[in-house]
């Protein structure tokens, strides 16, 4: 079995998702890291000014360990770093593991843990959930959500549950939301009907309740000590990030035992999260807000302990740079959402960062407004990408790339080095898009399915504009698959809760197509303008149509297995490929029924690139099992053989769609779920 090097780059998005928190290391400048709720977690490059990924290496069976649910950094030493990996604590999704650096995340070792963590479920936004003992820095907390408080005693090696902690199971879906070492001792959240915060005094050996305070009916997101020895807190009545109403800020004494509520503004419809203090100045800090939609989530600050505040939001000035995207279609771009973490450089205090749901922001001035004077902010989020990919289009002319993706849409990309402009693929843009089909003979027209009020859209201009249908077939409740004739006049269309429909007026009426189940996958042959197949998942069967997609009929042939997809290479009529869960199968233009690829166990996706030099047919490339060896793989010689061309730094857990390029032999594009889009190349 041949390996073959690739080199592997984002395609440039820069974001996309929510960054669940961003930390500065007390004792090294610049070192800087930052984790996202499906994208992994990252360090900042500051002599390239870019994000570095640190779980590329994790493969398609850990993909539940690129959900991130803390961060764990040793005071005393700048190269070691811990981080919680594990995105859901659903009963299908795996236990986590305990990810454990000693070169900052450059190399790792793995400690698997007995309980199940959630990266992305809500409450993902508070924290941290670890904490080393600055005393004693082979001594590492960690609070579950579900298991109580856990205890390492060997640099995260091995992981025993702290029995005398209060909170031993599941509570409120959040359990303990962070863990604090002080030299006043050990704090950590939980909420409980006795108490919210807990203190130890002995290393986190037993544990007592502080006093109670009138905030206790909220959820404690962050908390974090000055260098007087004050404890600042910021509160939620839900763990976010979504579905918060009140909150607050308050700030509590431990000499004194006194509670101090200091809140900027009486929350209307929203909650406070994100909390950072000056290193070095004491009583200087800055919170968020939380679920802010209709005013717009904003950021504060005090210099006098929050006696009083300013907002930074009336006189903050904001630079999308390239990534216009981020003005969601408006004239400017505001502060973002979801602001469930901010963090002050600990070495130059004008220098904050904060999260968002799609970026990162930060700032150089941002103590300017100290004095009054406007703060800039500029996105920040450079190297890091951190969006579901759901399909990709490489046209044979014009576009790069066009993509299709979760929670923003998608792109037209010309230069995968540059962000688009003006920004988004698809006007009037879908929130998700699902699917994509280009027409085999006109490139330019491309139709897409996705979440708006009409679930499909036509482009004619190569993805630069496009337009919704005007109907959708009746009781279509999601966007489904969806195919386009190779001259781009036929939609054949299996939307969501009703028939497979077809269209030939740019989707102005639907006729249900005879003779094929509804849920059906889609393609239409790129050569023969009436020939479209549909591949039926429950079953196995494969359908064909040669009246534009009027009526279907069985091939009399079942590709096996389950799951899977249809595809249809360029250039090649009556040529189909089927991935399912037992294989790849195909039939070429004079066969009489499927066959197996021999030797491919198992195809999760493929895609079709351009014919190495001196051949005919489009290169293969596929997400799957070859000969018991997981990985992607490229074919130059119709499957006949295989070769690999992923490595094991380079696996990117779980992907969605991958394809080929039609105009550069050897590039593949793959679209991850949740490290965005990568394209690579062979190195030869």
């Amino acid at each position: 079995m041949r390996q073959e090097s690739y080199v592997w780059k984002n395609v440039e998005i820069v974001g996309g998702g929510f960054i669940t928190g961003v930390l500065f290391h007390p004792k090294q400048k610049d070192l800087i890291y930052a984790r996202t709720d499906i994208g992994g977690a990252y360090r900042w490059e500051a002599k390239t000014q870019r994000w570095v990924p640190l779980q590329d290496w994790l493969e398609k069976k850990d993909w539940n360990l690129y959900g991130v649910e803390s961060v764990g950094l040793d005071p005393t030493n700048p190269n070691r770093l811990y981080i919680a990996a594990g995105t859901y604590t659903n009963d299908w999704a795996g236990n986590g593991a305990m990810l454990r650096s000693s070169d900052q995340g450059r190399t790792f070792q793995r400690a698997d843990l007995p309980f199940k963590l959630g990266g992305n479920e809500n409450g993902r936004g508070m924290g941290e959930r670890l904490s080393v003992d600055p005393k004693n820095p082979r001594t590492v907390l960690f609070g579950s959500r579900h298991e109580g408080l856990w205890r390492s005693d060997d640099f995260g090696a091995t992981w025993a549950r702290v029995e005398t902690f209060p909170v031993k199971g599941r509570t409120d879906g959040v359990g303990i939301a962070w863990v604090l070492h002080h030299a006043s001792g050990v704090y950590a959240a939980a909420r409980t009907d006795r108490g919210q915060l807990w203190h130890s005094k002995d290393g986190g050996k037993t544990w007592s309740a502080l006093p109670t305070h009138p905030l206790n009916r909220f959820h404690c997101h962050h908390g974090v000590f000055d260098s007087a020895g004050i404890l600042y807190l910021t509160f939620s009545n839900g763990p976010g990030p979504n579905d918060v109403t009140d909150g607050a800020v308050a700030k509590y004494n431990p000499k004194t035992a006194v509670w101090t509520e200091i809140t900027p503004e009486k929350p209307g419809n929203f909650g406070y999260a994100g909390l950072a203090l000056d290193s070095k100045r004491p009583g200087v800090l800055t919170v968020s807000s939380l679920d802010r939609w209709a005013k717009g989530d904003t950021l504060w600050r005090t210099t006098n302990g929050g006696k009083t505040w300013k907002d930074y939001k009336p006189t903050a000035r904001r630079s999308v740079d390239t990534v216009d995207w981020l003005k969601w279609g408006r004239p400017e771009a505001d502060l973002g959402h979801w602001i469930a973490c901010v963090a002050i450089d600990p070495f130059r205090p004008g220098h904050t960062l904060y999260v968002t749901g799609a970026t990162l922001w930060g700032s150089d001035n941002a103590d300017a407004i100290d004095s009054g004077k406007p703060t800039n902010w500029t996105v920040r989020a450079q190297g890091l990408e951190e969006t579901a990919i759901l399909d990709l289009v490489s046209p044979p002319t014009g576009a790069s790339l066009i993509s299709a993706m979760s929670d923003i849409g998608g792109f037209r990309h010309d230069d995968l080095a540059k962000v688009p402009l003006p920004g988004r693929a698809l006007s009037p843009m879908f929130n998700t898009t699902n699917h994509l089909a280009i027409a085999g003979a006109q490139p330019d027209r491309l139709v897409a399915s996705g979440n708006a009020k009409i679930h499909g859209a036509l482009s004619k201009d190569g993805g630069l504009s496009w337009k919704l249908f005007a109907t959708e077939p009746a009781g279509t409740r999601g966007a489904g698959d969806i195919a386009l004739s190779a001259d781009g006049e036929a939609i054949l269309w299996a939307p969501q809760g009703a028939p497979v429909s077809w269209s030939i007026n740019e989707g102005a009426a639907w006729t249900p197509c005879e003779g094929v189940p509804a849920g059906v996958r889609v393609a239409a042959d790129t050569i023969h303008s009436r020939h479209f197949w549909a591949y039926d998942t429950k079953t196995g069967k494969v359908y064909q149509s040669d009246n534009g997609g009027a009526t279907f009929t069985p091939t009399g042939e079942t590709a096996t297995g389950g799951n899977g997809a249809i595809y249809t290479p360029p250039r090649a009529p009556n040529n189909a490929w089927v991935c399912t869960d037992s294989g790849l199968w195909y039939r070429m233009a004079n066969d009489t029924s499927f066959e197996r690829v021999a030797g491919v166990d198992s195809a999760q996706y493929l895609g079709f690139g351009m014919p190495r030099p001196g051949g005919r047919y489009p290169t293969l490339f596929l997400n799957g099992k070859v000969k018991g060896v997981e990985g992607i793989w490229r074919s130059d010689d119709v499957g006949r053989s295989w070769v690999r061309i992923d490595d094991a730094t380079h696996r990117f857990g779980t992907s969605n769609v991958l394809t080929g390029d039609p105009r550069r032999w050897g590039r593949v594009y793959l679209g991850t779920n949740g490290r965005g889009i990568l394209y690579a190349d062979p190195t030869k």
